[in-house]
């Protein structure tokens, strides 16, 4: 454990100026919050090598975690003590849970590994609100969704914000990236999953039993797209049940990872009878 208390100190170098929503951090992330870290170092067991590049606390969240600090240091990752004004000074916010860890990147598993071990997908398009995705991450995990798939459009689940609203989550679920959607679509599909199109468009069926009940016996796959916009039209047209969630009260829509939460739970729920 070492002890810090400047803010020019080089070790503090992954965690300067984390607000700076122009500062795309190339090679590594930051996850914040007990929940977060404590779910990275849970993936750490058997690997040959860690990816954590430090984990940093303030002094009262030292004093707490020594469980977490004796987990660090049995993965040799460098532990970092520093006054909460120091983190203030080096990050640009306040670090009111008092925990962080820089991580560097690795390599997503391809698109063919996933649907190798996955019996339920989620499809994201161009969902591009960090809140939504670390929702959606949550939500999927909590409802047994396997694994996650992004277009190019969608943002990245590796952002501070999408890991602390998954409550990390997003670094226990397998995900890639995709570029091309549409052939990705197809690639599902020839893998044997069923497309699942959540719209609100009237020609969508309602949700209900009834509506998810081709999920029984084949993989799945929910497919999901911003709110406003939706998934698009030749999206849409590639999808093999178009489903929606009934509103009252002049209510249009539901938030897209609450809309996700309600369609898988009724799939799950048929398929436990």
């Amino acid at each position: 454990m070492l002890l810090i208390d400047s803010s020019d100190d080089p070790l503090l170098s992954d965690y300067c100026n984390l607000t700076d929503a122009a500062s795309a951090r190339t090679g590594f992330f930051i996850v914040e919050g007990v929940l977060a870290v404590q779910r990275l170092l849970d993936r750490e067991t058997g690997r040959e090598s860690s990816a954590i590049r430090s984990v940093l606390l303030t002094p009262n969240r030292a004093d707490t975690l020594t469980d977490m600090i004796d987990l660090c240091e049995s993965f040799d990752i460098a532990v970092l003590v520093a006054p909460r004004d120091v983190l203030v000074q080096v990050t640009g916010f306040d670090v009111h849970r008092g925990v962080l860890a820089a991580v560097s990147r690795t390599e997503q598993p391809s698109l063919d590994a996933i649907l190798e071990d996955t019996q339920r997908l989620v499809i994201l398009e161009g969902i591009n609100d960090h809140e939504n995705v670390g929702s959606i991450f949550r939500n999927a995990a909590a409802l047994g969704v396997n694994a996650v798939l992004i277009d190019a459009r969608t943002s990245d689940p590796l952002y501070r914000r999408s890991i602390r609203v998954s409550q990390g989550h997003v670094l226990s679920t397998d995900w890639t990236r995709v570029n091309n959607l549409n052939l990705a679509l197809q690639q599902v599909r020839e893998a044997g999953f069923r497309l699942v199109g959540l719209t609100p468009k009237p020609q969508a069926e309602a949700v209900g039993i009834a509506a998810v009940q081709g999920t029984l016996d084949v993989p799945v796959a929910f497919l999901l797209g911003a709110e406003g916009p939706g998934l698009s039209a030749e999206t849409l047209g590639l999808c093999d049940a178009l489903v929606r969630i009934p509103m009252s009260n002049g209510v249009d829509s539901l938030n897209v990872a609450t809309s996700l939460a309600v369609v898988a739970s009724f799939a799950i729920a048929r398929n436990s009878e």
